[in-house]
């Protein structure tokens, strides 16, 4: 994959990220501020001042997770982003860290 491929994935990967959190606080479900500055993307969860931050790392083509669980890496690999160590989903990983830091369900799709 070229560069460009890989930062369009990318942003498209973490504007996804950011719109459904967006909903869910928009329905009430989940009380969290987004905000992006170019490739990173921090999650903070109101309630308790927790925060995940999900970054795209360009020269490796892979996107970076921080939460309170640990520090994790994604490559893409077919049409998912998948964990390097335990292969693990993105959006699914996200949804568990997030549901744990948050202290309610959350589901990202």
């Amino acid at each position: 994959m070229s560069e460009s491929e890989f930062l369009a994935l990318a942003e498209s990967t973490l504007a996804a990220i950011e719109s459904a959190l967006d909903r869910l606080n928009d329905e009430d479900l989940l009380d969290v501020e987004c905000s992006r500055s170019g490739n990173v993307l921090e999650i903070e969860f109101i309630d308790n001042g927790t925060k995940i931050i999900v970054n795209s790392q360009a020269p490796m083509q892979e996107l970076w997770v921080a939460a309170k669980s640990g520090g994790f890496h994604y490559k893409r690999v077919g049409a998912q982003w998948l964990n390097t160590r335990d292969g693990s989903e993105l959006f699914a990983a996200l949804s568990q860290m997030a549901s744990e830091q948050a202290g309610a369900t959350v589901v990202l799709s």
